[in-house]
């Protein structure tokens, strides 16, 4: 299937997503020739296991990238800055976690499954946000179908999409402790602030999936608005997505549109309580879709509800999806 193998780095390998990279890239059986694990000053000396062997954390530096052909980044968008443009000069193709990269015009921010095609554009590749990731799937596929004026997100966002600090707050407060991360106790109450916020009364978090919405379904001319909640749930982030369609459907006919694309799993039988949730989700790669039904207010709109693991294809399993493309077409 590949043409060769790759020498790999990772940087931020110590953190949840970067952890998550080295599970995705095992699973997935990429096609490794060497791999090296950057990660802060802090990290160095911890031993991470890759394949059944053992490797030593390496503190990120300017020298880190020299015959690297793949990077893999979740370091945050200060380090992205500056070290994927080195890891870029240094010849490797770069694909970046972070929001540091996403709007810019000449940098893709790919979904594999809609639009693996803008890899052209940059040796520099953008991983979307994790919610954006997760409702670009079935958008995508009415889009094709049927075409979309209008897009309304409510997302329920696990607290990993916090990182491993949001993890440890949860149990801080578990154990009657005051958090330092969230505003309030998580374990007690849904927290309606993602991100910091703007001056239009968004979110950052709710106006990237605005944006980036836009960006990976070449669809400037959309109307979307979102609000973004974090909600007492350890992993996998769900959506409620209203659309306003275009053409006339039928709610059979978007279970089958929605079922045939690729990386979606429909589970919508509410009689029987099968729908989309985090216990379904966690540790996996798919995006569940359900709860499908016609808007009572709109008969163009219809409302669904997504969940997808925001580690895995909210993060790192997209990151490395895109690279097995890639390698696949022998274009890393």
């Amino acid at each position: 299937m590949f043409m060769k193998k790759y020498n790999v780095a990772i940087v931020g390998s110590t953190g949840l997503v970067g952890r998550m990279f080295i599970k995705v890239l095992e699973e997935l059986d990429f096609p490794v020739k060497s791999i090296y694990f950057y990660a802060s000053k802090r990290s160095i000396g911890r031993k991470i296991v890759f394949k059944n062997k053992d490797y030593n954390v390496q503190e990120l530096n300017e020298n880190s990238f020299k015959n690297i052909d793949l990077a893999l980044f979740s370091a945050g968008s200060e380090v992205a800055l500056k070290y994927v443009p080195i890891a870029k000069q240094n010849g490797a193709l770069v694909i970046d976690n972070s929001s540091a990269f996403r709007m810019k015009k000449d940098i893709p921010l790919i979904v594999p499954e809609i639009n693996i095609q803008d890899y052209k554009m940059n040796r520099i590749i953008a991983n979307p946000n994790c919610s954006t990731i997760q409702v670009s799937l079935p958008l995508k596929a009415l889009d094709d179908a049927y075409g979309i004026s209008q897009i309304y997100y409510s997302t329920y966002q696990a607290i990993s999409g916090k990182g491993q600090k949001g993890i440890e707050d949860y149990y801080r407060c578990l154990n009657q402790n005051i958090p330092q991360v969230f505003p309030y106790d998580i374990t007690s109450t849904c927290i309606p602030e993602i991100d910091i916020s703007l001056s239009n009364g968004y979110t950052k978090e709710e106006m990237k999936m605005v944006e980036e919405t836009k960006k990976i379904l070449h669809r400037d001319d959309l109307l979307i608005s979102s609000t973004c909640v974090r909600v007492p749930v350890l992993f996998c982030h769900g959506v409620v997505v209203r659309v306003i369609l275009d053409n006339p459907f039928t709610i059979d006919s978007i279970r089958e549109v929605l079922s045939k694309f690729p990386g979606i799993k429909v589970i919508d039988d509410l009689e029987n309580h099968l729908y989309p949730n985090s216990i379904i989700s966690h540790g996996t790669d798919e995006v569940y879709v359900g709860r499908i039904r016609r808007d009572l207010i709109d008969e163009k709109g219809l409302l669904f509800y997504c969940v997808a693991d925001n580690i895995r294809k909210g993060s790192a399993s997209n990151a490395v999806q895109i690279a097995l493309e890639l390698a696949k077409m022998d274009k890393i």
